[in-house]
């Protein structure tokens, strides 16, 4: 890709993405293929006023090997190194930039329950670290395409075809093609946070949804639910937006608070597996039965990992018109997928979709049900057709989407 694009990526993910403030440290997360950029990156955030800027290198063949080769019990352990590491980050709060271009088939051969039981065991270790800097950080994920991903997505084309193709579909899914992204992104972001407040006004009690493909669902929502969308606010006072792209309005299911059934639109990428054309049926919050026409196993062995699984995190509202969408792909990542369209989420859900989070004890969360899960897995349900009523405490009724838009 080309110098100028590199560069425009780069000071949209550090000016707008983590919105670094001068002295701060920043980590970022990239995968040895993307060695320039991360390159482009650090040099952004060095310009920007960053203290001190750390690259942690990843390579998912070569944990593809420690899982073909090591024991669960070995892959199991966290070192003294790693929790002392993962502690110094939760105490200095630097600023996170993940660069995503994974392969969607990077785990495929690799024992699913193996990868599971190795991720609980090391989330239990690990957690308290996590729980330390939850909230606190500015984070940012964005993607670039490597060969594999490219090919997974255009497997008609040749590798330099499909790479330029899929740099094609995310320049314009991030409005990098606009001559000032900066400036794009901070109206983006004023118009979602117009329908979050309306949003947030209706104070509502559920959602219902309806769709020709079998979509027939009930949805509470948390008590003191916040609608958050692409910029967030994290406890320091420090804005950022965590996802580029993103299109969502979200906040907090209740967690014993959701029945009826919801189908699938898109694929699922699931440890490097994919499952298709599945549909959820949901009793007091929980999915009790899941049938999937491909890759049914990977989705069981992930709803079983711990019983928070089997609950959602998270109620996201996308209209089906969205630019990712209308790129008529599928990108076999969630990042992009989940800005498709309407979509829930299973497992963990996010603590600042509570009014009032930044004063709540762990005794507090647990007494609301708060949803705490190893995992967060995003589903896409939205359709052409969808249609969304919002019912507030009055029963008062406001159609929030119709025929898969916004109606607000």
């Amino acid at each position: 890709m080309n110098q100028v694009i590199y560069e425009k990526y780069a000071r949209l993910a550090v000016q707008v993405g983590i919105n670094l403030q001068k002295g701060q440290d920043v980590i970022v997360f990239a995968s040895t293929a993307l060695a320039d950029f991360a390159y482009q990156v650090v040099k952004e955030c060095y310009a920007c006023g960053a203290r001190k800027v750390s690259v942690d290198w990843s390579h998912d063949g070569i944990t593809k090997l420690h899982y073909l080769n090591q024991s669960e019990e070995d892959l199991s352990h966290v070192e003294t190194w790693v929790e002392e590491k993962m502690k110094a980050r939760a105490e200095n709060l630097p600023c996170l930039i993940y660069l995503e271009d994974s392969d969607p088939d990077a785990f495929a051969g690799v024992d699913s329950k193996k990868m599971s039981n190795v991720q609980v065991a090391r989330y239990k270790i690990l957690k308290k670290y996590r729980d330390m800097e939850d909230n606190k950080n500015q984070w940012l994920i964005i993607a670039l395409p490597s060969v594999s991903w490219a090919k997974k997505v255009f497997p008609e084309l040749n590798e330099e075809e499909a790479v330029t193709k899929l740099w094609e579909a995310i320049i314009k899914t991030t409005r990098l093609d606009f001559d000032d992204p900066v400036q794009e992104w901070k109206r983006h972001i004023a118009y979602l946070q117009e329908k979050s407040e309306k949003l947030n006004a209706m104070n509502l009690d559920y959602l219902t949804y309806k769709s020709s493909n079998g979509t027939d669902l009930k949805l509470h929502l948390q008590p003191n639910h916040v609608w958050i969308s692409a910029r967030e606010t994290n406890m320091l006072g420090r804005d950022f937006t965590a996802n580029m792209p993103t299109e969502e309005v979200f906040t907090m299911p209740k967690r014993d608070g959701v029945d009826g059934v919801v189908v699938s639109t898109k694929p699922l990428s699931l440890k490097g597996q994919l499952v298709e054309n599945f549909k959820v049926t949901f009793e007091r919050g929980k999915a009790v039965k899941v049938e999937a026409e491909k890759g049914q196993q990977v989705l069981e062995d992930m709803l079983n990992m711990d019983e928070a699984s089997r609950h959602l995190g998270e109620v996201a509202l996308v209209p089906y018109d969205s630019p990712v969408n209308q790129t008529g792909l599928m990108f076999f990542n969630t990042l992009f997928d989940e800005n498709a369209c309407c979509h829930l989420a299973f497992g963990a859900a996010f603590k600042n979709n509570i009014q009032g989070y930044e004063n709540m004890s762990d005794e507090d969360f647990e007494k609301v049900g708060f949803n705490d899960s190893v995992n967060h897995v995003d589903f896409m349900i939205g359709s052409e057709d969808l249609e969304i009523i919002g019912t507030d405490f009055s029963g008062n009724q406001t159609p929030i989407f119709k025929n898969g838009v916004w109606a607000i």
